[in-house]
């Protein structure tokens, strides 16, 4: 594969749709999409074992292994951005999508291209975030490394998707700001974000568990209730309220 080629991993049991996805995608002639496309989970995994793939179109509902499965096994060992797209569009499962790895949720029927729109729009902001900036914001135990797309706490990394990164790279960047769910959602998932903002509420559920912050008792990341988060640094008293960010 060519390094201007973008690779797609479908997932779609129903083949005239995943053939027809797939004819859309690669008769885009501002990209050069390149997409292999299966018809279970198993053989999802078996794909995306042996070949990369900068993002995954996963359906939910699959024969041999469910989508649920195949995202958290995805997510195991990548931070491939995921979305997931399903006839199931209760507000329930789209959060139990979200807590379980996928970066979007899309439900059917959905239009090729929207789709693509979406996968698009997804890209971008990866790219983005994967551009170097020299800064690292430095909280003592915590120290989120944004040009090495990077958290530790006490040394140790911690591994988050792109979504949890964003959004923790956005709460940190100002502590003791407050941002609203829908301000976090524009800024994490981007203006084209069809879902909730209950969404958001997944994403910081995921980061505290990953992060070992108690809700109860948080060191970071606080919940305003009836209006959004904010984070604050647990050594605010004695260096300010502000990380203390350098350039590498």
């Amino acid at each position: 594969m060519s390094a201007d080629e973008i690779r797609i991993l479908l997932v779609e049991d129903e083949k005239a749709i995943r053939d027809a996805v797939a004819a859309y995608f690669e008769s885009d002639d501002r990209e050069n999409y390149v997409v292999r496309g299966v018809g279970d989970g198993q053989s999802a995994l078996e794909e995306f074992q042996k070949h990369s793939f900068d993002i995954v179109i996963l359906d939910l509902m699959l024969p041999k292994l469910s989508g649920e499965r195949v995202c958290r096994a995805i997510r195991e060992t990548s931070k491939v951005p995921i979305i997931m797209v399903t006839a199931k569009g209760e507000t329930e499962d789209r959060v139990i999508g979200l807590e379980i790895g996928a970066d979007k949720y899309i439900v059917k029927p959905f239009s090729p291209r929207v789709l693509v729109a979406e996968v698009r729009a997804m890209l971008r902001r990866t790219q983005s975030e994967s551009e170097p900036q020299l800064e690292v914001l430095d909280f003592g135990d915590l120290v989120i490394d944004i040009s090495g797309h990077k958290v530790t706490i006490n040394d140790e990394e911690i591994d988050l998707t792109a979504s949890e990164f964003k959004l923790l790279t956005t709460l940190a960047r100002f502590p003791g700001r407050v941002y609203t769910r829908m301000e976090l959602v524009e800024k994490v998932l981007g203006y084209d974000f069809e879902g909730y903002e209950r969404t958001i509420d997944s994403h910081v559920k995921n980061l505290r568990a990953k992060l070992g912050d108690d809700p109860r008792n948080p060191r970071w990341l606080y919940t305003v209730h009836g209006v959004g988060y904010r984070f604050e640094s647990p050594d605010k008293g004695d260096k300010g309220k502000a990380a203390r960010a350098r350039a590498k």
